[in-house]
């Protein structure tokens, strides 16, 4: 596809002003889906309006969770991914202010004193052949932006520096993010271990149980093994949920800037009684992603950046321009130098013309614009990526509700099935076969909740995600062309 700028043709630069030989840059249009397709799934997700809630910046407070609330404060301070996105930034404003130095003359001071011997068959009989020199001179040298190389070298520049910025919100926003859902992935094992152990005693007085018919000759060895089976089953269990523990805990360890070694978290189960409700997400319309994401904001900015940097590839073809200035002394005995016989002085401009560089500046431009294709590219995928994300997590949030209810029923149906099944063990109707059935599946019906549960957290922290979490952007021209802040 060919580039609008490769049609602009190459006028005869002394019809030219000095105003920019480029058009203003306009950010590239995407496809946006009036609403979200999953929208109507989740209760309380409706069309946005303008005075609607927006989410706080802080976030991860609406889970109102002490424990996890210090740990973000710890992820943020220390944590290196964050650290590397501000150094990166850093580095991108210093790059800034590189290219508006260009915009102004350059000065230096120079001073210099030698002494040479000269050939004595070099210079006249009689001469002195040690020959003393100092200068003491101030030059000056100037490029004008013509052509508006160097404006382009500013803009692109601080299209960079604002991407970098967004850059730390989007690194901000995924280590939270990361956080959050490690921290209930770890909760969720802290209750299924409370869980497997209160089913470790239950097992317990079971085995007792049967051990104590087999003994009074109405239950058979098998029954007596096939408690001690289940038994160690569920300690196999315990303890590989205790390793996935370790390993989150790990991994938290990690996003907080930490060995392993140096983080140890008090577990903190879900109380399955009481009801678990993920904090309420603000309903957002498909087009609000573009000033939620930081990720969309840096891609975007990295489109300006691209197009400037086709700015800066067609002033190539045009003459530059420097304007020179200097004045000193120079003298050969230093007891006069600083005088007027002693006074030099020099200005004139110097211009310069490529006229053969055999394709390089074709090649440099043609670069360029192939450059900015691709970030448009990118861009625009960034932005699809956001509506699948949202629809994701829309859809998790909805079907994970059901899941819940028809889980609980599940385990309601299995505890009814075990003591039933218990109490016609006991009265010798039953095998023991079947209790062992309905223990396990009462078991497993409970980890499964648990887990639900941990998923519907999880899923309502990747929406935040999805939607930006807590950051917008909005116009600040007085770092360039539409930069984006992030707040």
């Amino acid at each position: 596809m060919q580039h609008p700028l490769q049609r602009i043709g190459l006028i005869p630069f002394l019809l030219l002003s000095a105003c920019s030989l480029w058009p203003e840059y306009e950010k590239p249009a995407v496809a946006i889906p009036e609403t979200f397709k999953q929208a109507n799934a989740v209760n309380g997700w409706k069309t946005g309006q303008p005075a609607d809630e927006q989410l706080r910046t802080a976030w991860w407070e609406s889970y109102q969770d002490a424990q996890l609330n210090g740990l973000v404060t710890q992820a943020i301070s220390a944590n290196q991914s964050l650290v590397l996105a501000e150094a990166n930034f850093r580095r991108a404003a210093a790059a800034s202010s590189v290219n508006r130095s260009a915009l102004w003359p350059t000065v230096t001071a120079n001073g210099s004193a030698t002494r040479a011997k000269r050939s004595t068959n070099a210079i006249r009989i009689g001469s002195d052949p040690i020959l003393e020199t100092y200068n003491l001179s101030l030059n000056a040298s100037w490029e004008p932006d013509i052509w508006g190389r160097i404006r382009k070298q500013i803009e692109s520049g601080d299209a960079t520096l604002q991407a970098t910025k967004a850059d730390i919100e989007v690194t901000k926003l995924s280590l939270i993010a990361s956080l959050v859902q490690e921290y209930f992935q770890l909760r969720v094992l802290d209750t299924q271990l409370v869980l497997l152990d209160d089913t470790l005693k239950a097992l317990d007085r079971s085995k007792q149980v049967t051990i104590n018919r087999y003994r009074a000759g109405v239950a058979t060895k098998t029954d007596v093994n096939q408690a001690d089976a289940l038994h160690n089953n569920t300690l196999v269990v315990a303890a590989e949920t205790r390793l996935q523990r370790a390993q989150s805990e790990h991994a938290i360890a990690l996003l907080l800037g930490k060995a392993p070694a140096e983080l140890s978290i008090i577990a903190n189960p879900f109380n399955m009684q009481a009801q678990l409700t993920p904090p309420s997400v603000p309903a957002s319309l498909p087009a609000a992603l573009l000033e939620r994401r930081p990720d969309i904001a840096a891609a975007e900015r990295r489109v300006a950046s691209a197009n400037a940097e086709i700015g800066i590839a067609k002033t190539a073809y045009f003459p530059s321009l420097n304007l020179t200035a200097g004045a000193g002394y120079q003298s050969n005995a230093f007891s006069n130098l600083i005088s007027t016989p002693s006074r030099i002085w020099s200005i004139g401009p110097l211009i310069a013309l490529n006229v053969f560089d055999g394709g390089l500046r074709k090649a440099q431009t043609n670069a360029a614009i192939a450059g900015y294709d691709a970030t448009v590219a990118q861009y625009r995928q960034t932005v699809l990526t956001a509506f699948q994300e949202v629809e994701d997590q829309l859809a998790a949030i909805s079907m994970l509700s059901e899941q819940a209810g028809f889980q609980q029923d599940a385990i309601k149906a299995s505890s009814d099935a075990l003591q039933e099944s218990t109490n016609r063990y006991k009265a010798g109707t039953l095998d023991y076969l079947n209790v062992i059935t309905w223990q396990t599946n009462t078991l497993n019906n409970q980890r499964n909740l648990i887990a639900i549960h941990g998923r519907q957290l999880q899923a309502s922290v990747a929406l935040i995600r999805a939607i930006g979490g807590g950051w917008s952007s909005n116009l600040n021209t007085s770092s360039g062309p539409n930069s984006q802040t992030p707040h």
